[in-house]
């Protein structure tokens, strides 16, 4: 959904800026870089490229271009990623295998697309420009997901090269955990989802009401300092904390420690994007699935809060735009890690940024939702089944992405995005 109303001019800056933006994350990268698939779960950069341009390709110029033809017949094969009512498509596990076209082939497809979406927005009369621009603008934040998606994987790629690559990124000044605090929130009859105003995909909508017993969250994300806690209280070897699924996978994978966390001679180190360091004890622990989020709840006697109570408290915060909030780590910092808190203020700190935030909400429709017709539709409502919702953005997020409603979702065992764990608490009067 969007409400803004695009004109010819603003319309093909803003496309360009989007995709200027992708360029310029894939530019420290080889050619070789761009080609590896390091786990089924990560898609080779030079793929995200190419797949953010057949969907523009697809879903604009196919349908509006006049005497459209593709670019090359089998793109649509190899960079469908999984809309069935556009065709068949290669098994996502094997990208990695697509050593043809290269990662200059894939640029040479982007300059076309560009070149041609340009000349197709600036010659469409006002109406059709007023129908094509919810789906155009649908494509900008298309490709913002996947400029996340590209640094979350080349952070996996360049984390099993033995050499142990950086790929950017500032490393942060050494920090020490503060203490947490919590912020009350009296709950009631709330309104949750998108409220207008601008973009929301639409797994944000309908906006609805929900009832909320009162809480509290706590003020900051747990720590890596309080992660070596429950890890010294042997929180990964405790079968009573985990649930069922989640127990399995720790003794099926062997987990005893975030996703990037390696022992080496009694100290932990952390692979991040501007390379491998130690530990730092006041940085937001980051890469732990929903699974090692709820345990580490059970062990601290608190819970994970649901969507609804995420996204009320933050609003009650007076933190419901992102722009407004001073501090949000997000990826225009560049810093592509999760910052410390910095002071308590008696308000929530870390909401929009640093690390995508589980909750205890299963990624299900709103009540009264209905996905659009066509293949568009298939964007986000087929996969409302065994995935968890997760609330805030992170450190990779690209900038005029974030927002209140958004709603990622991943597997519950998914622990190679960029995410973190807030308490919650039952009432704000215990």
């Amino acid at each position: 959904m969007s409400d803004p109303i695009w004109d010819a001019d603003t319309l093909v800056a803003r496309y360009d800026e989007v995709r200027a933006h992708t360029e310029t994350l894939a530019a420290p990268l080889s050619p070789e870089d761009q080609t590896v698939q390091s786990m089924p779960d990560v898609s080779p950069t030079k793929w995200h490229r190419a797949h953010v341009t057949w969907f523009f390709e697809t879903f604009v110029l196919a349908e509006h271009e006049p005497s459209f033809t593709p670019y090359q017949d089998q793109y649509w094969f190899l960079f469908n990623s999984y809309y069935e009512g556009v065709g068949p498509r290669y098994a996502r596990a094997e990208r990695g295998f697509i050593t043809r076209p290269g990662a200059s082939d894939v640029g040479l497809y982007r300059d076309d697309v560009d070149a041609r979406m340009r000349d197709l927005v600036t010659r469409l009369d006002g109406g059709t420009l007023e129908k094509l621009a919810p789906t155009i603008e649908l494509g900008f934040h298309h490709e913002q997901q996947h400029q996340e998606l590209l640094l979350m994987d080349i952070k996996h790629v360049l984390s099993v090269n033995p050499l142990q690559p950086s790929y950017a990124g500032r490393p942060l000044t050494p920090s020490e955990p503060d203490p947490l605090g919590w912020v009350d929130v009296e709950g009631g009859l709330v309104e949750v989802g998108h409220r207008g105003g601008g973009f929301g995909f639409d797994n944000e909508l309908p906006l609805h009401q929900q009832w909320l017993e009162p809480y509290r969250l706590a003020d900051r994300l747990v720590t890596n300092g309080e992660w070596l806690e429950f890890m010294a209280d042997r929180g990964y070897e405790r079968h009573e904390l985990w649930l069922s699924d989640g127990w399995a996978r720790v003794r099926a994978e062997g987990w005893r420690a975030p996703f990037y966390w390696t022992e080496v001679d009694g100290a932990w180190f952390e692979h991040t994007l501007s390379g491998t360091r130690p530990v730092d004890p006041g940085l937001p622990v980051s890469h732990v699935s929903h699974y090692e989020a709820d345990a580490y709840a059970t062990w601290a006697g608190r819970r994970l809060p649901t969507e609804g109570e995420w996204e009320h408290a933050v609003v009650a915060d007076g933190q419901a735009e992102v722009a407004a909030t001073v501090g949000s780590n997000l990826a225009d910092t560049e810093t592509f890690h999760p910052r410390a808190a910095g002071p308590s203020t008696g308000h929530l700190r870390q909401v929009h940024g640093d690390c995508w935030e589980w909750t205890s909400s299963a990624y299900l429709a709103y009540p009264g939702y209905h996905p659009p017709a066509g293949a568009i539709g298939e964007y986000n409502g087929k996969f409302m089944s065994g995935q968890m919702v997760l609330r805030g953005g992170c450190a990779l997020t690209p900038p005029g992405h974030a927002r209140l409603s958004y709603r990622n979702f991943f597997p519950p065992g998914a622990r190679w995005a960029l995410s973190g764990v807030r308490l919650a608490d039952g009432s704000a009067r215990s």
